[in-house]
């Protein structure tokens, strides 16, 4: 099976393939358009283009066009899903859930681009602001570059696609080498919507070759990029005053207080370190546990974890299949191994089983060593004893990373001082850090990026501020 670009409205062959092979033994897929340079140059052309008729839609049309897409993600939810199954190996049931969250990001984005407000300014607060009104407006940025990760093909696309579109802006997506089906299968739902040709282009290839042109192109005006902490720091320096959001690393931590319910949290624990593979950016990395509560924690953690179903991610009732490719899993165990020598121990699995990176939960593990301090984004899960939740605070904020992290407490006052003190983009209390809404700004501090998103939040990203001032006088 031979795919093609989607540029201007049209489906657009190339002069070079690569083959695609799924994760989970490695069955041929399709074969993907490289894009070539002048192709990548067209397709800003044919956004730019665009970029008039997309300032001219009414916010009642670009809401219109948004719930188009979610009506057919609707009426093809499973093929979807099947298409992220086969392409990432992310169990069906994720996959499912995934396209589940994906219409409702859109559904936000319709009603987000209804409420694409500015305000009043009292002018008259100023001594020399009499006589005058003043008000802001929200404009189009421009053109959007969207580069996008492997872990969500449809939800984290989403989550800049739509509100590129409720801003009024063209976006070019590119997506991760591993998952272009899942980006050609939206612009299959895009052609059928009423959206200007050349607003929603798709772009496959190296990710550098093409990267490097939208990141330095002058008629690209945003850059919003999902992925790894090296390459979004590349961006960053490259990209001068052009507009960036960056969505990065992190190794999410979890503190459990003392007096809580181990069982309930044993069960949110292995949902939250394992799902997807643990390849996601806030996956339960580490988990710091009261003494009293540690042998007790363990143990539900390990009866849980015992009974998660490993195989054929089509199934659906397969919990843990192969991670994106053999090099990640090599990877992954090599840590786990560096985590034994440092002195850790395995409390479960830490082994390949058919190319399959078991679950694995790893105790008594150094904070110098690579599966705390960087991000595993693999099936492991760390846990550590703590003293107090003080010392639990000082180990989530000894890192790199800040996205999110969570604590389970009964003490209210408790809650307050971790919420105050974690140093991270959002804290969750009395329940995981993988936990996400997709209305909800999201975001990290320190290497974990810049910007938020959550539809509103990514609107503001997407768009200009102009200042109209009126002399009544």
């Amino acid at each position: 099976m031979k795919k093609a670009l989607y540029m201007n409205g049209k489906w657009t062959d190339a002069s070079e393939y690569a083959a695609l092979h799924s994760p989970y033994q490695e069955e041929f897929l399709a074969n993907i358009p490289v894009a070539t340079s002048e192709q990548v140059e067209e397709a800003i052309q044919f956004a730019i283009n665009a970029e008039q008729s997309m300032r001219d839609l009414t916010s009642l049309e670009k809401s219109k066009i948004l719930l188009q897409i979610c009506a057919q993600f609707e009426d093809r939810k499973e093929e979807a899903a099947k298409i992220i199954a086969t392409e990432t190996a992310k169990p069906m049931k994720f996959a499912l859930g995934e396209i589940e969250r994906t219409i409702e990001t859109y559904r936000f984005a319709a009603e987000e681009a209804k409420r694409l407000t500015g305000e009043l300014i009292p002018m008259d607060a100023a001594k020399n602001g009499f006589n005058k009104l003043a008000y802001t407006l929200y404009e189009p940025i421009g053109t959007v570059a969207a580069i996008t990760p492997f872990n969500f093909p449809q939800n984290l696309v989403a989550h800049k696609v739509g509100p590129a579109i409720a801003a009024g802006n063209p976006v070019i997506l590119k997506p991760a080498s591993q998952t272009p089906l899942s980006a050609l299968f939206l612009a299959e739902l895009i052609h059928n919507t009423d959206l200007p040709k050349g607003a929603f282009q798709v772009i496959t290839g190296g990710g550098s070759q093409i990267g490097d042109h939208l990141v330095l192109h002058n008629a690209v005006k945003m850059i919003t990029f999902t992925g790894s902490p090296g390459v979004g720091k590349s961006i960053k320096n490259k990209a001068g005053l052009k507009r960036v959001s960056l969505e990065l690393g992190s190794n999410a931590g979890c503190i459990i207080d003392n007096g809580v319910d181990i069982s309930a949290i044993a069960k949110k624990c292995v949902v939250g370190a394992f799902s997807n593979q643990g390849q996601v950016c806030i996956s339960l990395q580490r988990i710091y546990i009261m003494e009293d509560s540690y042998k007790a924690f363990i143990d539900e953690l390990i009866k849980e974890v015992k009974s998660l179903k490993i195989g054929n991610p089509l199934l659906l009732d397969t919990d843990i299949s192969a991670m994106i490719n053999k090099k990640e899993t090599v990877r992954a165990k090599a840590w786990i191994d560096e985590a034994v020598n440092l002195g850790a121990t395995i409390e479960y699995g830490g082994e390949i089983i058919n190319d399959m990176l078991q679950p694995t939960v790893l105790a008594n593990v150094p904070s110098h060593a690579k599966i705390s301090c960087q991000e595993a984004f693999a099936p492991v899960v760390l846990i550590n004893k703590i003293s107090s939740v003080e010392e639990g605070i000082s180990e989530i904020n000894h890192s790199i990373y800040g996205l999110q992290a969570g604590i389970f407490t009964n003490n209210i006052t408790t809650a307050f001082h971790a919420s105050k003190c974690l140093h991270v983009g959002g804290v969750i209390i009395n329940d995981i850090p993988t936990f996400r809404v997709d209305q909800m700004p999201y975001g990290g501090v320190k290497d974990s990026g810049t910007g938020r998103e959550g539809i509103k939040y990514a609107l503001e990203e997407m768009t200009e501020m102009k200042l109209v001032v009126w002399n009544e006088g």
